[in-house]
């Protein structure tokens, strides 16, 4: 094959930036019409389904916790397609000598072939999570490795072996290990094969193995600066800049929302006493200043509440995607690396004078790894793009369901205050 008859890199269509939707946007709404679920029955009506092809009722929702229960992808509607299940639980705290530290539960079920038992049970600690992932990214650089909760905390304004912090980071070690397991490639290498069955993790196994993909990464000419990104790619990289800007915003002014919410509802709890204190001096009005007490009480746990659902609930899933964001954009450097040296050869090709020398064939086979590159990286994209839509879909109806939940309480504790209100005013009249 000569170098002027090089095939074109295989693309899937070249997008601009417009054409790839804000990750905010209503216009990657997962709710879509196509004329393939169309209900044969009725040809002047068309039924709105999920991504995943679920029918959704667009009749108007009862309550608000129906609306979330609506559109909330359920994880077991393709369980039966599924083959390998892992969940993380039970951390536990060791203390030893030289340290302290947190290990957690790691249980697995598969009917996998590649698995000695169709269950296992082992202990993990984050270093181990930490391990598994670098191991996904040597051996798997063309694929997205979804991101590990950050691993260092600010000694003094976190206690790493709190209650709450174990559990936000066991919540993410799970969904990192689910989305791993739920990948059609990342799901059968070997180092997470022996992550979920083996007692004792070997972590020097596999440590100078690299594909012939890394090495190519890794040792590729650093001095040659790429041309240009293929029109998509380059949307991808300025998509995720808007996202990563949207996200930045987003999590500043949660984090100030909650932080004033933390400081009224100090307010609240000193605001509430002061009516049961107040009720003890007046014989007539102990009653609806008890009332009073009472619904301030009931507001205070309600806010307590909702503080806490947005700290543990909204702001982590905020920072998974900085750091996926992270990750992709590492994948789209690797990416570009590979199409570099394609060039670098490319072009050495061009200009040698020599043309008997067998380098043509050693440049298709770097092109055969561009492509193989730009197709795992697209496939990744839109299975990350699918994450998305339904983790930002359950997140924002959930923090509506809340927030209306919250109101709700509120409102009924001051409703419940009316009767009392009433009764000591038809008192006072039957006294007069």
């Amino acid at each position: 094959m000569s170098a002027g008859t090089l095939r074109s890199l295989a693309s899937s269509g070249q997008r601009a930036l417009q054409d790839i939707s804000h990750p905010l946007s209503a216009e990657e709404s997962a709710l879509s019409r196509s004329p393939d679920v169309l209900n044969p029955s009725s040809a002047g009506e068309r039924d709105l389904i999920l991504a995943n092809g679920t029918p959704v009722d667009t009749s108007s929702p009862a309550s608000s916790s129906s609306l979330l229960n609506r559109l909330q992808l359920d994880d077991d509607l393709d369980g039966e397609t599924r083959d390998l299940f892992v969940t993380v639980d039970d951390p536990k705290k060791h203390v030893s000598t030289m340290e302290t530290y947190i290990t957690y539960r790691v249980c697995t079920k598969t009917t996998r072939t590649e698995f000695d038992l169709p269950e296992y049970s082992v202990r993990r600690r984050y270093q181990d999570f930490d391990w598994l992932r670098n191991k996904l990214e040597e051996s798997q650089p063309t694929h997205l490795i979804p991101p590990l909760p950050e691993k260092f905390v600010v000694k003094g304004v976190v206690d790493r072996f709190s209650e709450e912090f174990v559990e936000t980071r066991r919540k993410a070690l799970d969904k990192f290990l689910k989305r791993v397991a739920d990948h059609p490639v990342l799901s059968f290498n070997e180092q997470f094969n022996a992550f979920l069955s083996a007692k004792d993790l070997n972590k020097r196994q596999g440590m100078a193995l690299l594909t012939k993909m890394g090495e190519s990464v890794k040792y590729v000419t650093g001095g040659y600066k790429l041309r240009a990104r293929p029109v998509e790619f380059a949307a991808m990289g300025e998509y995720l800049d808007v996202f990563t800007l949207k996200l930045g915003t987003i999590d500043r002014i949660a984090q100030r929302i909650i932080k004033e919410q933390s400081e009224f509802l100090m307010e609240l709890r000193e605001y509430g006493p002061v009516y049961s204190s107040w009720s003890s001096f007046e014989e007539d009005l102990h009653d609806p200043l008890e009332g009073v007490s009472g619904c301030v009480s009931n507001c205070s746990s309600a806010l307590e509440e909702l503080t806490e659902d947005m700290s543990e609930d909204f702001l982590p899933v905020l920072r998974e995607y900085v750091l996926y964001i992270e990750s992709m954009k590492n994948v789209l450097k690797k990416r570009d690396q590979v199409q570099a040296e394609y060039e670098t050869k490319l072009e050495a090709v061009v200009f040698r004078e020599d043309k008997k020398t067998p380098v043509s064939s050693d440049v298709e086979k770097c092109q055969d790894r561009v492509e193989c590159f730009n197709a795992d990286l697209k496939a990744d994209w839109d299975r990350w793009q699918n994450n998305k839509r339904q983790d930002f879909r359950q997140l924002l109806t959930g923090m509506a369901d809340r927030n209306i939940q919250y109101y709700e309480k509120c409102l009924a504790a001051w409703e419940s205050l009316i009767p009392l209100l009433q009764d000591k005013q038809d008192t006072k009249g039957e006294t007069n």
